[in-house]
């Protein structure tokens, strides 16, 4: 597929593409015409990156956990510093609260929609008058 049917696919800007490609997160075969060809399997990755990228990990961290993430899983880390295991750990903290809030945030939503449904609105919070 081309550029345009990868971002179409993805959501994704092609000059984030682009972008990824120069950070060597995804590779693009070039048509005999100079075209961008990815294969089927990059619209997966594409995601993933995103959301790795939303998570706040740097594209260099990102380079080197990607091969994790594919099937069968490669892990080789050479280059493992301190530093980026640290990072690592920090990252993988802050999504698991990320995680924890947003399922807190998912059940409130749900037990809400439960009680319009079943026509039981949730008790409302009283105001605090102002008035003396």
């Amino acid at each position: 597929m081309r550029i345009g049917e990868l971002s179409e696919r993805t959501g994704t800007p092609r000059r984030l593409l682009r972008y990824y490609e120069e950070q060597g997160l995804i590779m693009a075969e070039r048509a005999p015409n100079g075209y961008r060809e990815y294969d089927e399997r990059f619209v997966d990755r594409v995601v993933q990156i995103r959301g790795l990228l939303d998570a706040g990990l740097p594209t260099r961290i990102i380079k080197q956990i990607l091969p994790c993430l594919d099937k069968p899983r490669t892990i080789y880390f050479p280059d493992a510093t301190p530093e980026m295991i640290a990072t690592l750990e920090h990252q993988r903290d802050r999504m698991s609260e990320r995680v924890e809030c947003l399922t807190r945030n998912r059940d409130a939503i749900a037990e809400y929609l439960d009680a319009v449904r079943d026509g039981n609105p949730p008790d409302r919070v009283p105001q605090e008058s102002t008035a003396s």
